[in-house]
């Protein structure tokens, strides 16, 4: 047996290898995590059991999660969607559960009496199969660009009341396991307890937690900033623990209060490290509480509890959409975003194995049926298209109505600008081109944007750049320019290809974050990449030189140089470990300094004989002493010189082996 330190270890060791293979397979972090369980759980490896240390930070874990939905939540933003968030949110979660309960009582009499789904259990696996992965299909819609778009919305709208449904079942599935005769009495009393914890807290606590957290940061300390808010979290859930609530539930409504302060977004990053890891953790429990051997046995159940959940709650979702008013493809692409399982499932099946209300083999399989469903959901959302486009023909005339009224805007227009995306950058772009008397057309995908802004006069409609069909209809062989205003690559390097294909000679502008892309973007046929960060930098330092006395004249030279030569002499930093975020380091071109020992193999050789670009890397700067030092091919390297490197981490690297070698 482990002791507590080991069985961390473990935990941890696994936890890392688990995420890093899945992150290779561009798979959610949360799939591995459960991958892991599973792997080294009793029922496998056996090199971790779910005894009360595991789930004492399994449950720590739902903590900083159910605060971390806490803090997200606006009233403002649910008012503005309340006809999506508590119309069809609560009709598909109502739904579900109101369909899993009657199918449970419909095969109540084909089980053996020791395999009947009690209306308790059903009410619990309905809630848990109602539940969705915010974690994959936000990742997924942002990747699409579809977060703005009319099912963007409603997808949205759905998962934010499946977050606010999980606050009463964490109430009431506990109180689920009581004997009969005693759980009305059970429910009202547990009903009644809540509502009086929540108004101390919601209205007490509220002032206290403005006056407290002005104390705290008058102190400067982010120390001190960070004890706080672990105390916080954890008080509240130990207060709604001692009502006899769940821990969840406290955190809930700490991260509630919070969110209507100015210190929101500071403690959301804070707290971020702490969610993640122990929440990491609460998967993997979860993974161990899966018997793979049972699974196998069983696989057509499995597959069974796979298919009929997710296509009956596919079904289901797009009916409701439809009756709320959107088309079919819209109602269609909600249904196959929504169709899987999600986290929060995994939260409610723990609890009512705690309470004993659901048979361990069936929560096996169900647990094998969400975990697989999870696994279906990023391909179901990548080919929603093809799925809607063969299945709903009213779909088609909806494209090309919308493909039509596009087309009907530039049908007169010659020489036009194509302005992919209609943001802050495109509209600024517009109102120029608007002074200048050039014609355009914006493309969006912002239906809400789109129509304001045409009430307003803009030439903008409805429609994605990153479509073949919206770039004709846009008089792409027509066009003067097209010019991409937001930055995402995928996207961007998508409508170039499109732009190759249809008008190759078509000058094309893409801007980007930074320069990390600039290569690639030029390579796949954009004229011109301005990079945000180094058009930010050369702004800033052109009116710093501006404002020290150098001439405006040779200020303009210089930042025209510098664009002439596509940033050559700014592309690279010298990167710092802050410097990372979610990218990958060796996505970055970075500069790299070197100090020459006398002992390096490349003293008293000329730069070109080093051949650094077979490696990818280059010799931007040559210090000598407190000198700067010409660089060309012939330049002699000497003891004790800087060379500063530029490329990729990996070609940096490699350089620097040749140098000291």
């Amino acid at each position: 047996m482990f002791s507590g330190l080991e069985l961390t270890l473990v935990l941890l060791g696994s936890a890392v290898l688990g995420v890093v293979a899945f992150r290779m397979l561009h798979l959610p972090p949360m799939l591995g995590y459960l991958a892991v369980g599973i792997l080294i759980g009793p029922h496998a490896l056996g090199l971790a059991d779910n005894n009360a240390t595991t789930h004492t930070l399994a449950e720590f874990g739902v903590v900083f999660l159910m605060f971390s939905i806490g803090l997200e939540f606006s009233l403002s933003q649910l008012m503005a969607m309340r006809r999506v968030v508590f119309g069809l949110g609560m009709a598909q979660v109502t739904s579900t559960i109101a369909l899993t309960m009657l199918f449970g009582w419909a095969i109540g009499h084909v089980l053996p009496a020791s395999l009947n789904v009690s209306w308790q259990a059903a009410f619990v696996l309905g809630g848990a199969l109602a539940m969705s992965s915010t974690a994959i299909v936000v990742k997924m819609l942002t990747e699409r660009l579809e977060l703005e778009s009319e099912h963007g919305r409603k997808i949205i709208g759905i998962l934010l009341f499946q977050d606010l449904a999980v606050v009463p079942l964490l109430i009431l599935i506990p109180s689920l396991g009581i004997a009969p005769e005693k759980l009305a009495e059970t429910l009202a009393w547990a009903g009644f307890k809540a509502v009086i914890v929540l108004v101390l807290l919601l209205f007490i606590g509220q002032k206290l937690m403005r006056k407290w957290f002005a104390v705290v940061v008058k102190r400067r300390s982010q120390e001190l900033f960070m004890l706080n808010l672990l105390l916080i979290t954890l008080g509240a859930a130990w207060i709604t623990e001692r009502a006899g609530l769940s821990l969840a539930l406290g955190a809930f409504v700490a991260g509630m209060l919070i969110s209507e302060t100015q210190y929101k977004h500071q403690v959301e990053e804070d707290i971020k490290p702490f969610r993640d890891v122990l929440l990491g953790l609460f998967f993997i429990t979860i993974g161990m509480l899966l018997n793979v051997r049972l699974v196998l046995e069983n696989w057509w159940l499995v597959l069974l509890l796979l298919t009929g959940p997710v296509l009956v709650k596919f079904a289901l979702i797009a009916l409701l959409a439809r009756a709320f008013g959107s088309n079919l493809g819209t109602s269609m692409r909600t249904g196959l975003a929504l169709a899987q399982a999600g986290e929060f499932g995994f939260v409610l099946l723990s609890l009512s194995a705690d309470a004993k209300l659901i048979d361990p083999f069936i929560i096996q399989l169900v647990l094998a049926s969400m975990v697989l469903s999870m696994l279906v959901a990023p391909f179901m959302i990548e080919h929603s298209d093809k799925i809607v486009l063969k299945f709903s023909a009213n779909e088609w005339m909806m494209q090309s109505l919308q493909l039509t009224q596009i087309a009907s805007r530039t049908m007169a227009s010659q020489k036009h600008v194509i302005v992919a995306g209609f943001g802050r950058s495109g509209q600024t772009l517009a109102t120029l081109l608007g002074e200048e008397n050039i014609p355009y057309l914006a493309l969006d995908l912002d239906p809400e944007r789109v129509q304001e802004a045409r009430i307003a006069g803009a030439s903008v409609t409805y429609g994605d750049a990153a479509r073949r069909e919206s770039l004709i209809a846009a008089g792409i062989h027509r066009a003067s320019a097209l010019v991409v205003t937001y930055a995402n690559t995928a996207s961007a390097l998508r409508v170039l290809h499109l732009v190759h294909e249809l008008a190759p000679t078509l000058p094309v502008i893409v801007r980007s974050h930074d320069d990390t892309d600039l290569d690639l973007l030029k390579k796949s046929g954009a004229t011109e990449v301005v990079p945000e960060a180094l058009e930010g930098s050369l702004m800033l330092a052109s009116h710093a030189l501006v404002m020290m006395g150098v001439p405006l004249r040779r200020v303009v030279h210089r930042v025209q140089s510098a664009r002439d030569e596509r940033y050559a002499s700014l592309r690279g930093f010298f990167h710092a470990s802050s410097d990372m975020g979610e990218e990958e380091e060796h996505m970055f071109v970075r500069l790299h300094s070197v100090i020459m020992r006398e002992d390096a193999g490349a003293v008293g050789k000329n730069i070109a004989s080093l051949e650094l670009e077979e490696v990818g890397a280059e010799v931007t700067a040559l210090r000598r002493g407190k000198e700067r030092v010409e660089v060309s091919a012939l330049t002699e390297l000497l003891a004790g010189d800087v060379v500063v490197l530029r490329g990729s981490a990996e070609a940096v690297h490699r350089a620097e082996g040749r140098l000291l070698q």
